[in-house]
């Protein structure tokens, strides 16, 4: 917590049955309020795996199939979309951009129909099924299509048929102007100084992509309730919990609003969350029979160091691995990347070399590369320290050397050889 600058942390440890919920810190730094078991979070993304289990019960109700293509439920959608699918939404293979870019103005308080008519007039990023890409835009119109089948708004229902039955007696929509107990702040680093978060217009704050209210207790609740297959029929969890099939057959690893990786060889559930000055990380290490939940109220917190830590400390089979340097066997994929820092720190990354650019790539992450690769210059040594494949995508991460400090750079690869991902950080 100190070496991240964070107010405050709630922390829930299942095990192998034995629970444990514990706060840190504070919850808000002006009224001195502690973190406790019972301190409110905002959710972020996490509250994503809740969407999904609203659409799947509306699934078991008869209401939609996975099936059903979007201009079913969005009539005056384009005409691309009838190839769109609610199944491509909850994995986030529909090819809609994400909304949540500099352009996107959190100020104003747009209706629900308003905002899917911004998602329809963008242009598709990649056809339907045939990559990843992680798209908020996909879970608010999922919230609206429960809206619309269901009858009730999205948050009713999660009140309703999840949070009610399985006693997560705290969770609930977020909400500015009620009087929410124990409700902690959210804070952001700005030029060193810890600041308030900033505000946006209530109703960005009550759609499915992560408007959520909760504590760390009824997190627990909700993975006693996903470990006992709660809710939903077996068959539903299967396919929440199932890596989606790309157009390829080639599969990638994110179910319904889970990301499912690997670790000591071993199955991983997890997601994180990211909003208004929170961040938020559930994650099922199944083959130890082990849970842990991390709720901050910092928006530069990393909550997977605190995951990572405990996770070694119960385990030391699960710390994860140091990056150590692997054989190049493909020195043109070294030279694409040397091309592509050099490019970035002379601010002409070109779109024409991007098989696939994600939304606000340009000109937002492009901008900031250029900034960061001025300041540390020329890597003294490039080294590759793993390769692997990604859906369709060959995806290489090199440890970079600079005068000022590390970074790493992550290159992915599509199959025609262009560019499929590019990004820079100071951890793997």
């Amino acid at each position: 917590m100190r070496r991240q600058r964070i107010p405050g942390v709630a922390i829930g440890v299942v095990n192998k049955g034995d629970v444990i919920a514990r706060g840190y810190g504070y919850a808000n730094l002006e009224q001195l309020v502690p973190v406790t078991e019972e301190t409110i979070f905002q959710s972020g993304s996490l509250g994503k795996m809740f969407t999904a289990a609203a659409v799947m019960l509306l699934v078991e109700d008869g209401k939609l199939a996975l099936g059903d293509p979007l201009t079913k439920f969005f009539p005056d959608a384009p005409l691309s979309w009838n190839t769109i699918t609610v199944r491509h939404l909850l994995t986030h293979t529909s090819g809609i951009p994400d909304y949540t870019t500099s352009t996107f103005d959190y100020r104003k308080d747009y209706t629900e129909e308003q905002l899917a008519h911004l998602a329809f007039e963008q242009k598709l990023e990649f056809p339907a099924g045939s990559r990843w890409n992680y798209s908020n835009t996909g879970y608010a119109l999922l919230g609206f299509i429960v809206h619309r089948v269901s009858g009730q708004f999205y948050g009713d229902v999660l009140a309703e048929r999840i949070f009610k039955p399985l006693e997560m007696t705290t969770a609930r929509i977020i909400s500015e102007e009620d009087l929410v107990r124990n409700r902690a702040a959210g804070y952001q680093l700005l030029k060193g100084e810890i600041k308030n978060q900033q505000w946006v217009a209530p109703q960005l704050n009550t759609t499915a992509d992560g408007s959520l209210y909760w504590s760390v207790r009824d997190l627990l609740a909700w993975d006693a309730a996903v470990r006992r297959r709660a809710i939903l029929k077996p068959e539903s969890w299967e396919q929440i919990l199932t890596p989606v099939r790309l157009n390829s057959g080639k599969s990638y690893p994110y179910g319904f609003g889970w990301s499912l990786d690997e670790r000591d060889h071993k199955p991983l559930q997890q997601h994180a969350g990211s909003w208004q000055g929170f961040k938020t990380q559930l994650s099922r290490f199944l083959g130890d029979d082990l849970s842990i939940v991390v709720l901050a109220n910092l928006a530069q917190a990393d909550p997977s160091r605190f995951v990572d830590g405990i996770a070694a400390i119960v385990n030391p089979a699960l710390t994860v691995p140091q990056p150590a340097p692997i054989d190049e066997v493909e020195p043109q994929v070294t030279d694409t990347l040397r091309h592509l820092l050099d490019a970035a720190r002379a601010g002409k990354l070109s779109r024409a070399e991007f098989a696939y650019v994600r939304a606000g790539f340009f000109p937002d992450a492009a901008n900031a590369y250029k900034q960061e690769l001025e300041k540390l210059g020329q890597p003294s040594r490039m080294q590759l320290v793993e390769r692997r494949e990604l859906g369709d995508d060959r995806i290489y991460l090199y440890q970079l050397t600079f005068t000022g400090g590390t970074r790493y750079a992550r290159l992915g690869l599509a199959p025609d050889g262009r560019v499929s991902a590019f990004s820079l950080r100071e951890r793997p």
